[in-house]
């Protein structure tokens, strides 16, 4: 009996060791809002000819219906049909699901900060702030033994290599024009380069269209296989801002297939195959309350602090859309990512508690 028990007992162990996230890939999309995320399209910015783009046949076409799950699953397939069914989504508040940014700022550099280190800084009150002085939850996740060499991040908004604090970090942060593939680029990243230099650049040389952003990342997944990887999708944010309504929506729609590319990947690889976590959120909310302020954010925009986090992997529970009444920030997504693979984030600086009932 009780060697029947110790082998219950060590299979219970191997079972439980095996369940643990080994690989997490993080991805944001600057400024899409949890209304969209959580309702699909709103007609009533569909209609507005102010903003899209005299062309609301195609966005009827593409992203309707009547009901509401069927149109958000029309718009974030991937989200809706796959990571809900196998994880946790978080901030519809029209349930009273709320997360929001805990810094008062609602906008990017403040926004990717509190996402990364735990730490809502009013320090960092621009977009052109200057390297980061607060440890990521990247840079902890580097040092650890197992992750050492192992971490790397994309970002389509030259502003990262400050966010991610690249001199001090430790790991590579390809982020706008940086060329990929280091000195050894394979043929495909030679291929990136030299499409992303000779690219259209609607944002100018401090951002790139998120497609460039995508392969290289990518590429680097299935070449270099990091156990940690962050990419951030920046064109969400960009047409929200110039108002186009259809590209918006357009661009929200291409992160949830490049996600399921991405995913489609890890599942059918030795390394990632269920030992890898994902982790999909934004920066900051934009403007619902007043229908205008759509593409628009900051403290003078009341509801731009309103964001959302979505999560699936090893260990997390597939619990789908969360329902419970409860208040979330954005500072508890750091130790969150890092409890997801079995860390403690520590750092020199104040970190919020991981959100309950995440990782096990």
């Amino acid at each position: 009996m009780k060697k029947i028990f110790l082998l219950l007992t060590f299979f219970s162990v191997l079972n439980s060791q095996a369940q643990q996230a080994e690989n997490i890939i993080i991805i944001t999309t600057d400024g899409f809002r949890w209304q969209e995320a959580f309702k699909g399209m709103d007609e009533t910015l569909a209609r507005d000819k102010k903003f899209n783009q005299n062309d609301s046949s195609y966005i009827y076409k593409k992203y309707w219906a009547e009901n509401e799950s069927e149109r958000r699953e029309k718009l974030l397939p991937f989200m809706w049909s796959i990571l809900a069914k196998k994880g946790q989504i978080y901030g519809n508040r029209t349930l009273g699901n709320k997360v929001n940014n805990a810094n008062p700022y609602w906008f990017s550099y403040p926004g990717y900060n509190e996402i990364m280190t735990g730490y809502a800084d009013t320090l960092i009150n621009s977009n052109h702030y200057p390297a980061n002085p607060n440890s990521t939850v990247l840079e902890f996740l580097s040092k650890q033994t197992k992750i050492k060499g192992k971490v790397a991040a994309f970002g389509a908004w030259d502003a990262f290599d400050n966010i991610l604090n690249e001199k001090r970090a430790g790991f590579p942060v390809v982020s706008a024009f940086d060329k990929v593939g280091g000195k050894t680029p394979t043929e495909r990243q030679k291929l990136i380069n030299a499409m992303l230099a000779d690219s259209f650049k609607p944002f100018h040389e401090e951002e790139c269209l998120d497609v460039f952003t995508h392969y290289g990342a990518l590429e680097e997944l299935k070449t270099n296989k990091p156990k940690v990887l962050y990419i951030s999708y920046g064109e969400t944010d960009e047409w929200a801002h110039a108002g186009f309504y259809r590209s918006y929506l357009d661009a929200a729609h291409q992160v949830d297939a490049w996600i399921k590319e991405i995913w489609d990947f890890v599942q059918n690889d030795p390394q990632y195959k269920d030992k890898t976590a994902l982790v999909f959120t934004t920066d900051h909310g934009r403007g619902d309350l007043t229908k205008a302020e759509w593409t628009s954010h900051g403290p003078h925009i009341k509801d731009a602090s309103e964001i959302w986090f979505a999560t699936m992997g090893p260990q997390i529970e597939p619990k789908g859309e969360m329902k419970n009444d409860t208040q979330l920030y954005q500072n508890q997504f750091a130790q969150t990512m890092a409890k997801i693979m079995g860390y403690k984030f520590e750092a020199n600086h104040p970190i919020a508690n991981e959100i309950p009932g995440v990782a096990k």
